[in-house]
């Protein structure tokens, strides 16, 4: 029971802190300055449904993929850890370059509809949180396992959803220098992960436990 409860936080917070949905506020507003509140409420619901979906979709689909290139689930694991790395550098110094650069955001400002491109992908679902879940999808043992990844997936983007509802609020409470600050602790603990799933890929290529 104890694994499966640290499997369980380990998985949920890597996900949740790859997401960071709070640190996506200010620029989901940008990018939804024109939409009514019902509008705006239907653009989160749908970016993260779609989210979802597509981080679902990654963590299924995970081992085939494996296959069909011939990739090894360390050197995978390796290569996400080196991914959460860089994402994990950026929010410690709570910037988002990796999850969404000037032209994702320049874009967004543009378009009429924002909910699929770019807030689900790549602004909730980059390339990060992608790797961390196939990964995570990737070393479960188990069915239980695996379910508890599906389920941390769903839950961090329904918290996402909740987030992006509340989103002028959250700036209202918050402010620019509250965001920075949770985006700079989960960065901390998110460069713990990533050096952890380096460690462990590294261990798993040279045969030892």
């Amino acid at each position: 029971m104890e694994s499966h409860l640290q499997f369980a936080l380990v998985t949920f917070t890597s996900v949740l802190f790859i997401v960071d949905p709070v640190a996506l506020v200010p620029t989901y507003l940008v990018i939804t300055r024109r939409e009514t509140p019902e509008q705006r409420r239907d653009t989160a619901r749908r970016a993260c449904v779609a989210a979802a979906l597509i981080l679902l979709t990654f963590g299924v689909a995970g081992q085939l993929l494996f296959q069909l290139f011939g990739i090894t689930m360390p050197a995978f694991r390796i290569a996400g850890g080196l991914i959460l790395w860089f994402v994990a550098m950026d929010m410690l110094h709570a910037q988002r370059t990796t999850q969404e650069g000037p032209e994702e955001i320049v874009e967004g400002q543009s378009k009429e509809d924002v909910a699929l491109t770019p807030l689900a992908m790549p602004m909730l679902a980059g390339p990060g949180a992608i790797s961390t879940v196939m990964v995570l999808a990737g070393q479960a043992e188990t069915m239980l396992h695996r379910a508890i990844v599906f389920a941390a997936v769903v839950l961090t983007l329904l918290l996402s959803w909740l987030t992006l509802r509340i989103g002028e609020r959250v700036i209202t409470r918050m402010g620019q220098t509250g965001i920075r600050m949770i985006t700079r602790i989960m960065g901390l603990l998110l460069a713990a992960i990533a050096v952890q799933f380096v460690i462990t890929g590294v261990r798993e290529a040279l045969g030892l436990r």
